[in-house]
């Protein structure tokens, strides 16, 4: 599958707007090689940020990971499993190819979402693994937060996180984007270091503000921009709208998630909302044809939640027949008369799937 996606989009390679450059570059998230290891993440779940000699680095984004990992004769004889942005109870789980369970070592990680794992090879070479918490199928109710559009308040941040990790119930934070100010290598190195003292997960898509610099970076540091899981029996779609517009192969793949959330409680997050719920400050898709067609796809998919960021405020709202919020809050200057400064908005999903959401301001 992943050689006849790269077959299409090299056929148009001279012709990819932004946002297919970077579909592109979701398609390269989560492989990785080196050292007599070659690693595949299912679905990019995870970046793959090092293969070293005996130890494999992962940035996950989501709470539940299958990797498939084969090793070359030579290899070290033990390996170490590095993933950072776990859920703090995450367990790992190795098999064989043919199904055999290998003992695992556990030991703490560095800050509370590292989880560093160790097994050894033995005569084997391919090796399932699977990193699961253990409420990964619970129906009962569960709250996460969104936060998005931090931007150039890296330096006061360290508030809101401290706000986050004093509700305990908030089991990993979700954001819509713009993570960073212009976009550079250092300013997501630099967020991902203040992420050290927040206690659960962060799960993002991408913001325009996360693209400024280009290159990839964002893909490299956080992962796809477009991908979706599941977790407790609701699935999170997060899409990229960074340019205003969302790609063509991303709309086929949406197609396919649709049609799996249909049946669950689904929400989908992504950064430039199709219409600005104002409507006065042209903070919306460029066109609002595809604009109108997005949001006709999402209620033909029985969406249950749409979430936003990118304007520096709080609006709950119904587009298309779907509830919506956008928040975007994380530190960005807030918008003008909007009432509302830092802030972010916790999302609680009982076991039949209703969702409320509250706002919890910092400032």
């Amino acid at each position: 599958m992943r050689r006849a996606w790269h077959a299409v989009f090299a056929l148009f390679a001279g012709c990819l707007s932004p946002g297919g450059d970077r579909a592109t570059l979701d398609l390269e998230v989560g492989h990785g090689e080196g050292h007599g290891a070659q690693v595949t993440v299912e679905e990019g779940l995870a970046a793959v940020r090092a293969v070293e000699s005996g130890a494999l680095r992962l940035w996950a984004s989501a709470p539940v990971l299958t990797m498939r990992v084969h090793f070359d004769d030579g290899a070290a004889e033990a390996w170490d499993v590095i993933v950072d942005n776990s859920l703090p109870d995450a367990a790992l789980t190795v098999a064989t190819k043919s199904g055999e369970v290998i003992a695992v070592q556990t030991s703490p990680g560095e800050f509370p979402t590292q989880r560093r794992f160790r097994f050894p090879l033995g005569p084997n070479r391919d090796f399932v693994l699977s990193l699961r918490p253990p409420d990964a199928d619970d129906p009962n109710s569960f709250r996460f937060a969104l936060l998005s559009d931090v931007q150039e308040a890296l330096d006061r941040v360290q508030d809101i996180y401290a706000r986050i990790d004093a509700d305990p119930s908030i089991r990993f934070v979700l954001s819509a984007g713009d993570l960073t100010d212009k976009g550079t290598a250092e300013e997501h190195d630099r967020f991902q270091k203040e992420l050290r003292s927040l206690q659960v997960p962060f799960y993002a898509t991408l913001g325009n503000h996360d693209i400024a610099a280009g290159d990839g970076i964002y893909q490299r540091y956080f992962g796809r921009g477009s991908f979706r899981f599941v977790y407790r029996g609701v699935q999170f779609t997060l899409l990229d709208s960074a340019s205003a517009s969302i790609e063509p192969a991303v709309y086929d793949m949406l197609s396919g998630w649709l049609d799996e959330g249909r049946n669950r409680a689904h929400v989908v997050a992504m950064h430039i909302p199709p219409l600005d719920p104002v409507g006065e400050r042209n903070a919306a898709f460029g066109s609002r044809n595809e604009a109108g067609a997005l949001l006709e796809r999402l209620a033909a998919g029985k969406v249950d939640i749409t979430l936003y960021g990118h304007i520096h405020a709080h609006y709950n709202f119904s587009n298309a027949g779907i509830p919506a919020v956008v928040s975007g809050g994380g530190g960005a200057h807030p918008e003008k008369m909007a009432g509302i400064g830092r802030h972010y908005v916790t999302v609680d999903i009982d076991e039949k799937g209703a969702l409320q959401t509250g706002v919890v301001r910092v400032d």
